[in-house]
């Protein structure tokens, strides 16, 4: 349900630069890592009727490598802390974090790892990869977008959406959705 998110988005993004935009890809080619600090993974489950929750992860690290030579051959790890979840609410945060959702206790960590980035704008890019939860493993797909690169620090917007049964986390379907959308600002640090 969860770590779509991820980063992958970012890679592409960065990879899809044109020479003559304001980042060139060579610029950003090189490794970077995540910095939590200035980072955000958000989600959203609708719910019939209207409403719903949103929730974001407060722990969470990883790393992107973009390859200059071929952007397909770049790539995006994200590992997310399912205990870190928080809503607002901490009934709801209690039960996310229980056997029933996530099972923290269980599962400590989400685990993104991307296979491929391909490029679909001068600016955004397709991140495809393996997301692991609940010791469940599928494909996911990922946008992200490029926000800058300035002084060794480089931003993406990651979107993307997850079907939350797919990792044994569907309770309260039908009236909670089973689609999680994901909204991710992901910073990193060159070095």
């Amino acid at each position: 349900m969860y770590a779509r998110i991820l980063g992958f988005a970012a890679v592409a993004a960065c990879l899809a630069m044109p020479v003559a935009a304001a980042v060139a890809l060579g610029d950003a080619a090189g490794g970077y890592t995540i910095s939590p600090a200035s980072s955000s993974i958000r989600f959203s489950i609708g719910k019939a009727g209207g409403g719903g929750f949103n929730g974001a992860f407060a722990r969470f690290k990883g790393s992107i490598r973009i390859d200059n030579a071929d952007v397909g051959r770049s790539q995006v790890n994200l590992t997310i802390f399912p205990e870190s979840v928080g809503t607002g609410q901490g009934r709801i945060d209690a039960f996310l974090r229980s056997d029933a959702v996530f099972d923290a206790a269980n599962s400590s960590e989400i685990q993104f790892r991307s296979t491929s980035v391909q490029r679909t704008s001068d600016t955004s890019a397709l991140v495809t990869g393996r997301l692991t939860a609940r010791g469940k493993t599928f494909p996911e797909k990922f946008t992200a977008e490029l926000d800058g690169l300035k002084g060794g620090t480089i931003k993406f917007h990651v979107t993307g959406k997850a079907l939350r049964s797919r990792y044994g986390m569907d309770v309260g379907t039908p009236l909670y959705s089973n689609i999680v959308d994901f909204d991710m600002t992901l910073t990193g640090k060159r070095g």
